[in-house]
């Protein structure tokens, strides 16, 4: 599957805090697992696009 979350942005972004190598992983399933249920409640409305209030 595909990842979602770049991990050099994801260094930037933290602002000179240190990141663990394993939190890039659990933030990508963690959105992986966030947009599955959008696309859930798009098709549920009768939807082909995520929008932001399905989040």
């Amino acid at each position: 599957m595909v990842d979602l979350i770049v991990r050099s942005k994801l260094k930037q972004f933290a602002e000179g805090m240190n990141v663990a190598g394993d939190l890039a992983e659990g933030l990508d399933e963690a959105v992986k697992e966030i947009l599955k249920k959008a696309a859930e409640r798009a098709k549920a409305n009768k939807r082909s696009t995520i929008q932001r209030k399905d989040l």
